[in-house]
């Protein structure tokens, strides 16, 4: 669905120029949620705004349903636009204008009878739940209200793509989730390929399929959200999901410890397996669960126990040998 082949974006300012994309490469398939994951100034809303040329890019191709958009004339390229949807981090509603009217914009401007507004903004109420909402304004809805007009409005003419700039950065915890659960619905209900950017973890994990880790202009690790959970490869993705799992340990813990500290990563079905007590009945060891959370993620269970083994050094070994092979996934954090 979108096709992106070594695509640079270069700002140039008053200190020189900088860098905001530099040689991005990747390939986001039709009907799939595709997360894009950076703290500010990695890059990722640059690289955002230039799937739709809002950004124009330095170099580079962006394809979307096999049309790169850089050979496009503006005309082209508008009507290209109507089917890439938008929403962003503060809404941009018009405040001097109803929720219906807000919606109805876009179709006014793709040129839409009224019969045709009236019909297709009543069933994008529907869709996001605003029907009683129609005639009031901006000013009289929640942030979680104001942000289901926006998808509405991004929705009104049907696109193929939806893209999401910190859709729900400015929301409260309760209102991301509902925000996160009507995309998804729409994902599925509307075969909507969707790109969402954020630099929460917690959203990528509730709803993306795949995930883009940015620094520096540059896309430093990318795979299936459960594989970039279970195994991330680079220092930056670990620390993105620790906000999520948070498996640091104090160092009081890690002092006073006269064990061997592992920590385990269930994958799967290994993570409703019995591997603990298997190994405790097993081996002449003692084990003590410092800290442990199972998270599912796209509906698979990821559990990371975090664990004291006391005991003969030959038995621990054996002991956290057996683990690695039950588990493919062991790491020792501190030696006896």
């Amino acid at each position: 669905m979108i096709r992106v082949e070594h695509l640079k974006k270069e700002y140039t300012t008053k200190k020189g120029t900088v860098i905001g994309v530099n040689d991005v490469s990747l390939t986001i398939e039709r009907g799939e949620i595709f997360g894009i994951v950076g703290y500010s100034g990695a890059g990722k809303s640059s690289l955002l705004r230039c799937l739709n040329l809002l950004e124009k890019p330095t170099s580079g191709n962006v394809q979307v349903d096999g049309t790169n958009l850089g050979n496009l004339k503006e005309k082209e390229l508008r009507e290209a636009r109507q089917k890439i949807g938008m929403i962003f981090q503060h809404f941009y509603l018009v405040s001097s204008k109803t929720v219906f009217d807000n919606i109805a914009f876009a179709l006014k401007a793709a040129g839409k009878t009224k019969k045709e507004m009236e019909s297709k903004v009543t069933e994008l109420l529907e869709l996001v739940g605003l029907s009683d909402k129609r005639d009031v304004f901006p000013s009289q809805l929640s942030g979680g209200q104001k942000q289901r007009v926006g998808i509405a409005r991004a929705l009104a003419n049907d696109p193929k793509v939806l893209l999401c700039d910190e859709a729900t950065s400015a929301l409260d915890p309760s209102t991301t989730k509902s925000i996160l659960s009507l995309l998804k619905k729409i994902n599925l209900d509307l075969g909507l390929t969707i790109v969402l950017i954020t630099h929460e973890m917690e959203v990528v994990k509730d709803i993306c399929d795949r995930i883009a880790v940015m620094e520096n202009g540059r896309i430093v690790e990318i795979g299936r959200v459960y594989d970039v959970f279970s195994k991330p490869t680079q220092e930056l993705t670990r620390s993105f999901i620790n906000s999520v799992l948070d498996f640091d340990l104090p160092e009081h813990i890690l002092k006073k410890s006269t064990g061997t500290i592992v920590k385990i990563t269930f994958q799967g079905s290994v993570a409703e397996e019995s591997v603990v007590s298997d190994m405790i009945q097993k081996f002449k060891v003692k084990g003590n669960i410092l800290h442990g959370k199972i998270e599912y993620i796209q509906g698979t269970p990821l559990g990371i126990f975090v664990m004291e083994l006391k005991g003969e050094s030959t038995e621990i070994a054996m002991a956290a040998e057996y683990l690695r092979n039950r588990t493919q996934n062991l790491e020792v954090i501190q030696n006896d």
